[in-house]
C-alpha cells in the first residue's frame, strides 16, 4: 500500500472515532439536560385496596385515633395492614385472654343497628345519630318525639309552650373521655328523617321565627325579647342558661369531646406496663418467681410481691390504721400474646398501738398461675392508693421443662412463714400442696427468726425392694464458702405423692452470728445414681 493511501485510511478512522465521540457527548449532554416535567416518570403512591380503604374510611372512621390513622397510611404491604388491623382490635379487647373480641363484635352490631334504624337518604352510619350510637352504644335513656308537635318547655329552657320539629334526647350516665350526665339532643328540621345534633335548645322550636308565637314565660311577661332567641339560633348553648350544661362554653366543649374518637379502654395501671420506670414518687418492692411441676406440660408459676410497710401510707379507717395497695400484673409470651393477667387490692391493717411495730414488717402478695414451659415477660405495677407512689418491674420468666426421666426439683424457697395445713383447708394465697409457704423475698432474717425451707423433688427412682424412693438429703449451711452446719433429712412427716417428695422444715438461727449465708440441699438418689445440689442465699441481722 502506498503512503498516500495509508494516510487516507488513518484519516477515515480518526473521523469515524471523532464522530462516535461527538455522538456520545451529544447523548450525554441531552441526558443531563432537564426533561419536560410532563415527560418525567411520576412517583405515584399506589392506592389502597378497596377493602382497606373501606375499613379506614367507613368501618372505624369514628373510633380510630389520628396517630393510628397516620400510622396505617404509612404501611407499605398488605401483610403490615392486616397485622395493624389485628392489633387495632386487640388494643380495644376488654378480655384478651379469650378467643372472642367482645368489643369488635359489639362494634359491628352497632354499625348494623345504625344502618337499619337511622338511614335517611344516606347510610345510617353517616348520620349524627348513627355516629353517636356507633361510638358510644345504646344510651341509658332515650326520649323520642318522631312527629314533633306541641311541646311544654322545661324550666331550664324557659318554660312556656311551643311546637317543635321531630327531635330526640339521648342521655348517657357516663362516657369515658366526655364526662358524667351527658345529654345529647338531635333535631330533624327538614322532616326527612335525618336528625342532626342540636347546638342549642331552640333549634327544635318550629315557631321560633313566627312573631308572638311559642313564647317562653319570661317573654310572655315582657322580661326578655324573642328576638334575642332568634339571633342566637346559629349559636352554641343558651345565653340565658340556668344549667351549667347549657353554658355556651360547656356545650361547645361537649360537641368537641363527642367529635373525638372514644378513649381506648385500658386500666390506668395496665397503661403503664411499657413504662421503663417511675421517676416521680416511686414505690420500691421486690418480686420473686417460683416454679412447681404440675404435669408434663404445665408448671405452677408462683409470683410473690413484697413491700416494706415503712414505704406505705397508713390512714385511720374505723379505728384501724390501714394501708392500701393496688397490684397489677401481666404475663406475655415471646410472641407478644397476653397469657395471664392479675389485678388485686392488698390491705394491711394495724391498731394504733401496733403501728410502729407493723411498719417494721413487710406485706406480701402472691399469684399462682399454670403456664406451659417457655420464656415469658412479667410486668408488675404496684401503687399505694393513698400517696399514689408507684413502682414498676419488668422481669423475664424462664418456666422450666421438667424431663420425666431425670431427677429434678422445684424452686428452693426460703420462707418467712412455713406451716402445715394437714388439718386445715388448703386454699388461698401462698398455699402449696398441704403447706402454707410465704417466701422471704428479701432474704433477710432477724437473728432468732426461723428460716422456713420448702422444696419438692420430682422423678426419684423407686427401690423395688421397698417400693419407695431411696433418697438421701442433707441441709448444708455455708458461710464464706466454709461449711458451718449440717442436718440430715429423716423424712419423718415429709409428704410422698407418687413421683413427688416434699421437703419442709424450719432452721433455727439463734446460734448464727450476723452475716451472709448459703444453704445447699444435697440430694442423692440411690436408685438412679443422680445427684442435685440446689442452693439459696440469705442474711442474718441482729
Amino acid at each position: 500500500m502506498s503512503y498516500r493511501k495509508f494516510s487516507f485510511c488513518l484519516a477515515v478512522i480518526a473521523f469515524a472515532m471523532s464522530s462516535a465521540g461527538s455522538t456520545v457527548r451529544a447523548q450525554k449532554k441531552q441526558k443531563d439536560q432537564p426533561q419536560d416535567p410532563s415527560e418525567r416518570a411520576r412517583n405515584v403512591k399506589p392506592e389502597l385496596k378497596k377493602a382497606y380503604k373501606d375499613w379506614l374510611e367507613k368501618d372505624v372512621v369514628y373510633i380510630i385515633t389520628d396517630d393510628e390513622r397516620k400510622a396505617f397510611k404509612k404501611l407499605q404491604t398488605d401483610e403490615e395492614r392486616e397485622r395493624f388491623i389485628e392489633e387495632f382490635w386487640r388494643r380495644r379487647d376488654p378480655d384478651p385472654d379469650t378467643d372472642e373480641n367482645e368489643f369488635k363484635e359489639e362494634y359491628y352490631e352497632r354499625v348494623a343497628y345504625a344502618n337499619e334504624h337511622f338511614a335517611s337518604g344516606i347510610p345510617g352510619w353517616k348520620t349524627d345519630r348513627g355516629r353517636i350510637w356507633i361510638m358510644y352504644g345504646k344510651p341509658d335513656e332515650r326520649e323520642t318525639h318522631p312527629m314533633g308537635g306541641s311541646y311544654d318547655r322545661p324550666q331550664n329552657e324557659g318554660g312556656g309552650s311551643t311546637t317543635t320539629y321531630p327531635f330526640e334526647t339521648w342521655f348517657y350516665r357516663y362516657l369515658a373521655g366526655v364526662g358524667s350526665g351527658v345529654e345529647i339532643e338531635f333535631v330533624d328540621p327538614t322532616g326527612s328523617g335525618e336528625y342532626r345534633i342540636a347546638r342549642n335548645p331552640d333549634e327544635k322550636d318550629a315557631l321560633l321565627n313566627i312573631p308572638g308565637a311559642g313564647l317562653t314565660l319570661s317573654e310572655q311577661l315582657g322580661l326578655t325579647s324573642k328576638s334575642d332567641r332568634v339571633a342566637n339560633v346559629g349559636g352554641i348553648g343558651n345565653p340565658t342558661y340556668q344549667r351549667e350544661a347549657d353554658c355556651p362554653f360547656s356545650r361547645l366543649q361537649l360537641l368537641a369531646d363527642l367529635s373525638r374518637p372514644p378513649q381506648v379502654k385500658f386500666n390506668d395501671l395496665a397503661g403503664l406496663t411499657n413504662t421503663p420506670a417511675i421517676e416521680d414518687n416511686p414505690l420500691n418492692f421486690d418480686v420473686r418467681v417460683d416454679f412447681y411441676r404440675q404435669s408434663d406440660d404445665r408448671v405452677i408459676t408462683a409470683i410473690t410481691i413484697q413491700t416494706e410497710n415503712s414505704n406505705l401510707v397508713f390512714q385511720d379507717s374505723g379505728g384501724l390504721q390501714t394501708a392500701r395497695m393496688n397490684i397489677f400484673g401481666k404475663i406475655t409470651s415471646v410472641a407478644g400474646r397476653r397469657v395471664g393477667v392479675f389485678e388485686d387490692p392488698v390491705i394491711t391493717t394495724a391498731t394504733a398501738a401496733e403501728l410502729t411495730e407493723a411498719k417494721d414488717r413487710k406485706s406480701a402478695y402472691q399469684k399462682a398461675l399454670p403456664l406451659a414451659p417457655g420464656t415469658y415477660k412479667l410486668d408488675v405495677i404496684v401503687r399505694d392508693v393513698v400517696s399514689g407512689a408507684t413502682g414498676i418491674r419488668h422481669i423475664a420468666i424462664p418456666v422450666p421443662k421438667y424431663d420425666p426421666q431425670k431427677l429434678s426439683t422445684s424452686t428452693l424457697v426460703l420462707a418467712s412463714k412455713l406451716e402445715s395445713l394437714v388439718d386445715q383447708p388448703a386454699v388461698g394465697q401462698f398455699v402449696i400442696g398441704q403447706a402454707k409457704v410465704i417466701p422471704n423475698v428479701s432474704g433477710i432474717y432477724h437473728r432468732g427468726q426461723p428460716i422456713g425451707v420448702y422444696m419438692q423433688i420430682y422423678n426419684a427412682g423407686i427401690d423395688q425392694t421397698t417400693l419407695r424412693p431411696s433418697v438421701d438429703v442433707d441441709y448444708t449451711l455455708l458461710k464464706s464458702g466454709k461449711e458451718v452446719g449440717k442436718q440430715t433429712e429423716d423424712w419423718r412427716g415429709m409428704g410422698n405423692s407418687g413421683q413427688r417428695l416434699t421437703l419442709a422444715r424450719l432452721l433455727d438461727t439463734r446460734a448464727l452470728p450476723p452475716g451472709d449465708y448459703e444453704l445447699q440441699i444435697r440430694i442423692r438418689d440411690h436408685v438412679t445414681g443422680q445427684q442435685l445440689s440446689p442452693s439459696g442465699k440469705f442474711s442474718v441481722v441482729q
